[in-house]
């Protein structure tokens, strides 16, 4: 356990994210029992009463709140796992032990996301030490199953009511700027059949592999010309296919292929209308009946937060203030756990310290610096949205 508060900002982030780091959270398996354990002890001792909630053997999600009540009601969010460290030999140090060199700390998870994590923990024992918010709740939700794009972190929190927020703030690589805007996701999977044969004999089957080409050839054309033309300022609307499986045998003619495919969607698209065209412009393909199969695995809609919202507002004149500079707007890659909330009508933005491309990266770090600027700015917007007792 880090040392008591009373070390300088700088300082105690920095030793809270190297308890973080060398507490294994890797997905997978994604166990986050450790590191729950440690954010709930850290809590605890910050004056809270955490609660470890989970739905599933080792996919542990802490939440703690403070506050009177009344409105608003915050809530910040950072993922406790990581994905796994890869291949060792491209890692400079042991990825489970913080090193500081030149002013950043270097380690597994160091900017995704334990570095938003260190920094959320300070603003949880920082608000405590202030007497709380004047008025409204604050929840800090530490969670699993994010880097899985799983159900049994941050989606169960909102499932299961015990996470239900006006305001939603989420721990990312933004180099401390905002990312207010985010593409929905949705996953399909498309099988075709055809019929095994000798490869000596291709004409006595039906290849399963060229009727999925034919039909992928189709999507190509058909969705990828209108997904060119769907645009949101710099986001697009994009389709890839990320995993092919067919044949299991080179002189075998294949009788079953299997693509999935990933479809990014702008915050106006709904999933149930991607699935629909998708469906469709697939049937067009003229193939026998039943030999392909389009089927849904999972998406959620995107979101777009206002940017005259209290939220973002408050996070503007916080950057203001600070830097003396406005805030910059980010566009967003991947997707977050705010896509659960995306029908929920509440503001939800990402913010947090680091670069999106240290994530998923041997030798991933953070800079020191920005640790500190992040944690003064989140403070500086909780006083803006609901205050402190002792201020």
């Amino acid at each position: 356990m880090t040392s008591p508060a009373s070390l300088p900002p700088t300082d105690r982030l920095v030793a809270i994210l190297s308890d973080l780091i060398a507490i294994p959270s890797a997905f997978p398996p994604g166990d986050t029992r450790a590191i729950c354990a440690y954010a709930a002890d850290f809590l605890r001792r910050a004056g809270y009463e955490p609660a470890i909630v989970s739905r599933a053997e080792g996919l542990d999600n802490c939440v703690a709140r403070i506050g009177p009540g009344g409105g608003p009601t915050i809530a910040f969010n950072a993922h406790a796992d990581t994905v796994g460290v890869g291949e060792r030999a491209m890692w400079r140090t042991d990825p489970f032990q913080a090193v500081v060199e030149d002013g950043e700390v270097f380690g597994l998870g160091a900017g995704n996301c334990k570095g938003s994590m260190a920094v959320q923990l300070w603003l949880a024992e920082e608000l405590a030490r202030r007497g709380g918010p004047a008025r409204g709740e604050v929840i800090f939700t530490f969670v699993a199953d994010e880097e899985n794009l799983g159900p049994d972190g941050m989606y169960h929190l909102r499932e299961a009511g015990i996470v239900r927020p006006d305001m939603l703030i989420l721990g990312a690589q933004t180099e401390n700027q905002l990312i207010t805007a985010e593409r929905g996701v949705m996953w399909v999977r498309i099988v075709t059949t055809g019929r095994a044969a000798h490869a000596g004999n291709p004409a006595a089957g039906d290849n399963a592999i060229l009727r999925m080409m034919r039909v992928l050839e189709h999507l190509d054309l058909e969705l990828g010309a209108r997904l060119s033309q769907r645009r949101d300022a710099n986001l697009r609307s994009t389709m890839n296919v990320g995993l092919v499986r067919g044949g299991h045998n080179t002189n075998v003619v294949p009788n079953q292929c299997m693509v999935e495919i990933d479809r990014r969607l702008l915050p106006d698209e709904t999933v149930e209308a991607a699935f629909d065209e998708m469906l469709t412009i697939a049937g067009q393909v003229d193939e026998p009946d039943g030999s392909v199969q389009v089927e849904f695995l999972r998406g959620t809609n995107g979101f777009a937060a206002p940017r005259d919202g209290r939220l973002v507002q408050a996070f503007g004149d916080a950057v203001l203030a600070h830097r003396n500079a406005p805030v910059r707007f980010l566009d967003a890659t991947g997707v977050s756990d705010g896509r659960y909330f995306a029908e929920d009508g509440i503001e939800i933005v990402n913010f947090g310290p680091g670069s999106g491309a240290q994530g998923h990266a041997a030798n991933e770090s953070v800079p020191i610096d920005q640790l500190v600027d992040s944690a003064a700015i989140q403070i500086a917007v909780l006083e803006r949205l609901v205050g402190t007792a002792r201020r």
